[in-house]
């Protein structure tokens, strides 16, 4: 349950032109007197992206304010976490290489301080700029935007403040299985084959994953939990092939875990009815 009175709601998915005016620092750019920590974001794990759904990780993080600044008047102040790749100041002005949140809300703790939570906003359309190729499957850096506004409504003082944590963005992977016959005679072969393909930022299609070592997991029928049976190498075509033996009712599936750059990518269970 949320605690303390909402302060600020805040909403901005826009486009890369858009980004350059929201984003861009004062020219006058100071020392704000605000500041930001106990950033999270989307629980401390990788984002993984895919080639067509928006993807909005979880973010948390604090606000305390400087003197003449209180979290009643959120119109006077601006503070927000993102995700930017090279300079931070190119990244915040052209918006390439750069995430920032889609929406938040800031709840005060008191008349300094307020516990904010959102998402970040990634969609990989080409027209966002957000990965539009491979090479942003990397270390990203967290850098923070800073606002001071004068009772005007004019901006006061602006600043980029950059942090020592990181997040991982990751290429999206998708695993199929196949298991036959079905249904097969007890103690006959199984042959399970299946596919391991992955987002291709620059295309948004999906390609073939080769050279992956991909495990093969059953569950008995009645039974919750999965066991590797062996693994496999995906062939030029991203292509999986093995055989077991049948022994029992169950499921099958391929599980490839993912490395830097790849997300992990689990089938749809197959099911085999031995008789």
């Amino acid at each position: 349950m949320k605690t303390g009175r909402r302060t600020v709601a805040v909403a901005t998915l826009v486009g890369a032109l858009g980004l350059s005016v929201l984003n861009a620092p004062a020219a006058q750019a100071a020392d704000t007197g605000i500041t930001v920590s106990g950033i999270v974001i989307n629980n401390g794990k990788p984002i993984v992206v895919g080639t067509s759904k928006e993807v909005e990780p979880p973010l948390s993080f604090d606000v305390a304010l400087p003197s003449g600044y209180t979290t009643s008047n959120p119109s006077r102040y601006d503070a927000y976490p993102f995700l930017y790749r090279g300079s931070i100041k190119t990244a915040a002005d052209t918006g390439e290489n750069f995430i920032q949140p889609g929406s938040y809300t800031c709840y005060e703790t008191d008349a300094k301080h307020a516990h904010c939570e959102g998402s970040l906003y990634i969609d990989p359309h080409p027209s966002q700029e957000h990965v539009d190729s491979n090479s942003d499957a990397t270390t990203w850096k967290v850098g923070v935007s800073l606002k001071l506004w004068k009772t005007d409504g004019s901006l006061k003082t602006g600043e980029l403040e950059t942090r020592s944590a990181t997040v991982q963005l990751k290429r999206a992977a998708k695993a199929t299985t196949n298991a036959s016959p079905e249904p097969v005679t007890k103690g006959k072969p199984i042959t399970v084959t299946g596919k391991v393909t992955r987002a291709n930022w620059s295309t948004k299609k999906y390609d073939a994953y080769s050279g992956r070592t991909v495990s093969l997991q059953f569950r008995a029928k009645g039974t919750d939990s999965y066991k590797t049976l062996k693994k496999a190498t995906t062939s030029s075509t991203g292509a999986l092939k093995t055989t077991v033996t049948a022994s029992v009712d169950g499921y099958y599936r391929w599980v490839y875990y993912g490395n830097s750059t790849t997300g992990v990518a689990t089938s749809t269970a197959d099911y085999v009815d031995v008789r």
